[in-house]
């Protein structure tokens, strides 16, 4: 479950200017799929990484199951966070000198979880790209390192799963195929799915929508 109340955030924009954003309260339960909306400086990105705990609000409570997220700070916070979310960012930030199984192995490291090569071996192959498990991160086609990034995402099976603008490059075909993908595997793991974008193709796609 992902939820938020009287969240709010501000930021320098300008040495003069300051820009203070309130977004809408929220609740996602689990296993729901929501589309998060808005153009382009409306400040999905900036909620986004606000319910990852990669910023923290001014004011306001943003939960994740029943804990308070910006309760949490440090290790703590690093933690839960890799336990119980996975972020899909715009770009894929990969180690370049680790293989495909490498990087997804790392991320359960982080977490102070067991090496399971076998667990992400099978969750490459759910995503059609077993074969690249010794591969680098080079040698993969745009595609191929979408869905690496989505494996790393699902790899500790967390409970929330934040995409942030997965179609914006993408054509009509595999928008569609990225969406469908992304649902399959947040309904596989009974996991939350808010997918971040100002894709207005995905708006007959997801049922439950947020507008900023």
């Amino acid at each position: 479950m992902l939820s938020t109340h009287n969240v709010s955030f501000s930021f320098a924009s300008t040495r003069e200017a300051c820009i203070h954003l309130n977004f809408p309260d929220f609740e996602c339960q689990t296993g729901e799929h929501w589309l998060l909306l808005g153009q382009s400086g409306s400040g999905k990105t900036t909620l986004l990484h606000l319910l990852a705990g990669l910023r923290t609000p001014l004011s306001g409570e943003i939960k994740v199951n029943d804990t308070v997220l910006n309760q949490l700070s440090g290790a703590k916070l690093d933690q839960f966070r890799g336990r119980e979310i996975g972020v899909i960012f715009q770009q894929s930030h990969f180690l370049r000198a680790l293989t495909v199984g490498e990087n997804l192995a790392m991320a359960r490291q982080l977490v102070a979880l067991p090496p399971d090569d076998s667990k992400i071996k099978a969750l490459l192959e759910q995503l059609n790209i077993g074969h690249k498990f010794n591969a680098l991160p080079s040698e993969l086609s745009v595609g191929e390192q979408q869905r690496v990034a989505i494996a790393r995402a699902l790899v500790n099976d967390p409970t929330v799963i934040l995409a942030d603008e997965p179609t914006s490059a993408l054509d009509d075909k595999n928008t569609e195929q990225v969406v469908e993908l992304l649902k399959a595997q947040a309904q596989a793991a009974n996991a939350t799915l808010l997918v971040v974008t100002h894709d207005n193709r995905l708006k007959n796609i997801f049922d439950q929508q947020i507008e900023l």
